[in-house]
C-alpha cells in the first residue's frame, strides 16, 4: 500500500513523463505536492523504488522511470455501437503514420570542451521515423566544431539512442564525473576512457573509465540550412 503522498507523487511523475518525456525537477514535485522542501521529495521517491514503483536512473539529470503504476479502479469500456464514431476531418493522423516521430529535445552539448550537464526541456522535435529504432532516442544541439570530421558541424542536432553501452570507435554522449557532457568518439584503453575528439585541433582526452558514463550513441543527424 502507498501513503497519499507516494500516490499523489507516482500520479504526477507518469502525467509528466507522458506529457514531456521527462520525469519532472525536485522543485516541480515539491510544489506539485506542497511540500516546503525537497528532502520530502526524496524520501518520498526512495519509498517508491523500495515498492518496486518507481526506477532512479543514476548520473543522469532528472532520469526517473515508472515500472508500475497502484491499481485503480478502472470503468468498464462503453457498449459497443453499432455505427463506428466519425472522425472529423481535421484531426491530424498519429505523426508515426505520417513516417515521422517526436523525441525530446533535452539541450546543448558541445563538441569541443565539455559544457554543463543536459538540461531536459519539454520541447520536441519531429525526426524521421526510420531513423530510428525500437529504444529510446532524445535530441541534441551541437556547439562547436571538435567532430567536423566526422561530419557533425556546429549548430547540427544529434539524434542520440539511449543507452549506457557503447563499442569501441562509436561517437557516444559522455557524461564526465557526473557533471560536464561531451559529443566525442570512445576508445577503451586498459582501464581508461578516451575520447577522441575528429578535429586535429583538438587533443584526446584520457580518463578513469569510473569517471566517464556513457549516456548514449549517434543515431543520427539533422542539419538545417
Amino acid at each position: 500500500m502507498l501513503t497519499k503522498k507516494q500516490h499523489e507523487l507516482l500520479l504526477f511523475i507518469d502525467g509528466h513523463l507522458r506529457r514531456t518525456g521527462f520525469s519532472p525537477s525536485f522543485d516541480e514535485m515539491k510544489d506539485a505536492l506542497g511540500l516546503r522542501s525537497k528532502s520530502g521529495i526524496h524520501r518520498l521517491i526512495s519509498a517508491l523504488e523500495e515498492r518496486g514503483f518507481l526506477h532512479r536512473r543514476h548520473h543522469r539529470a532528472r532520469a526517473l522511470e515508472i515500472l508500475r503504476l497502484p491499481d485503480i479502479d478502472v470503468p468498464p469500456p462503453p457498449a459497443p455501437s453499432d455505427s463506428p464514431t466519425p472522425v472529423p476531418d481535421n484531426v491530424p493522423a498519429p505523426a508515426i503514420l505520417a513516417g515521422v516521430v517526436d523525441v525530446p529535445f533535452v539541450g546543448r552539448i558541445a563538441a569541443g570542451n565539455p559544457i554543463e550537464a543536459i538540461t531536459p526541456e519539454t520541447t520536441r522535435i519531429t525526426v524521421p521515423a526510420d531513423m530510428l529504432g525500437k529504444a529510446s532516442h532524445y535530441a541534441l544541439e551541437v556547439t562547436g566544431d571538435s567532430m567536423q570530421e566526422a561530419g557533425i558541424l556546429d549548430g547540427d542536432m544529434v539524434i542520440i539512442r539511449e543507452g549506457a553501452q557503447a563499442s569501441d570507435g562509436q561517437i557516444v554522449v559522455a557524461l564526465i564525473d557526473g557533471e560536464e557532457v561531451t559529443l566525442k568518439r570512445l576508445r577503451r584503453e586498459g582501464g581508461d576512457i578516451a575520447l577522441v575528439p575528429a578535429n586535429s585541433l583538438y587533443e584526446t582526452r584520457v580518463l578513469p573509465a569510473g569517471r566517464v558514463s556513457v549516456q548514449g550513441t549517434l543515431a543520427g543527424l539533422i542539419r538545417r540550412y
